[in-house]
């Protein structure tokens, strides 16, 4: 009796020794996943991705130390995107971050997947059907929009008013994206706007991207429309010497371009847009739902304007654009 006493003492000590254990022990033991999904290439997207980390960070997750973020890139291979899901959902990630354009998010939508899920897309969800509405989502998703595809026909304006004269103007699209049909329309109707006549290339690829260039290059355009597509971003520093070996004035979705070297950069501030995304992705691993959280939309947009390449282009820019600019390299 005395020794199935002094058992039942000592199965009560290692049960309140358990039960006092470091909560920190249980923490490491369930750290959670998030997983970066991207249609492009990391190193393209560097810059990006340092915003969503660093924001991610100001939320209270550090990666490496209380969070683990799992990236997957499809590498401009929008096929490859289902199987980079379905790989996510298997590690049991907490959050998607679905970046890098519209593709993507519509890639984890039509897996059905029941993880919260963060996007950053330059065109409007609502269109898209990714969420309800911009106030209440709804459902499992929500993330930033900024303003990328609705800037094409101003993107336009401003590249007629850089060029000058009445020449055609190039327009670089990917028709596998799902804006691209609309986005065409818009573009050429701002095209006519201005007395132009607009010449269109497709291209889903990087190798495409560089014939349909070639192929613009011969019909003597007189500059050069970027479509704000995943696979052209990845391919940032090519298309910008492939610009400056034709000779050609361009303009881009982003001040990147212009900082190595591209013409002009006119579009929203894609860190704001990535730093949007890691708040949000902080905020539902502490417990939010994505369908509480309305979209955000970053709307603040950047003029760059490169004079060096203006320079070696022979391309002298009108006074009144660069009194516009938010910034002008010398």
């Amino acid at each position: 009796m005395q020794a199935k006493m002094q058992r039942q003492a000592r199965l009560v000590a290692a049960l309140v020794l358990v039960a006092a254990w470091p909560p920190l022990s249980w923490a490491q033991s369930s750290k959670p996943q998030v997983g970066f999904l991207n249609n492009g290439s990391p190193s393209a997207f560097a810059p990006l991705v340092e915003a969503f980390r660093t924001a991610l960070q100001a939320g209270g997750y550090v990666e490496g130390q209380n969070v683990s973020i799992e990236y997957r890139w499809a590498e401009g291979r929008n096929g490859r995107l289902p199987a980079l899901i379905d790989d996510l959902v298997r590690k049991r990630v907490s959050v998607i971050a679905a970046t890098g354009g519209g593709p993507t998010p519509l890639a984890v939508h039509r897996a059905a997947v029941t993880i919260p899920v963060v996007f950053v897309i330059g065109s409007d969800p609502v269109k898209l059907g990714l969420v309800s509405s911009l106030n209440r989502p709804g459902g499992n998703m929500t993330g930033v929009s900024f303003l990328a595809n609705s800037l094409l026909p101003k993107q336009i304006e401003v590249l007629h008013e850089a060029v000058g004269g009445g020449g055609p103007l190039g327009f670089l699209v990917n028709p596998a994206n799902p804006n691209s049909e609309t986005d065409t329309v818009a573009v050429t109707a701002a095209a006519a706007r201005v007395g132009r006549n607009l010449l269109i290339q497709k291209a889903e690829s990087a190798a495409e991207a560089e014939r349909a260039l070639s192929i613009l290059v011969e019909q003597k355009i007189a500059g050069l429309l970027i479509y704000p597509d995943s696979v052209f971003t990845s391919m940032r520093l090519r298309l910008v010497a492939l610009t400056s070996q034709y000779r050609l004035a361009a303009i881009y979705n982003s001040r990147q371009f212009a900082e190595e070297g591209g013409l002009i950069g006119y579009g929203t501030n894609q860190i704001a847009a990535y730093r949007y995304a890691g708040e949000y992705t902080a905020r539902i691993l502490k417990g939010e739902k994505a369908s509480d959280l309305p979209v955000a939309q970053s709307d603040a947009v950047e003029l760059t304007v490169n004079l060096k390449t203006a320079k070696s282009l022979g391309i002298e820019i009108p006074q009144t654009l660069l009194a516009r600019a938010d910034r002008i390299i010398e």
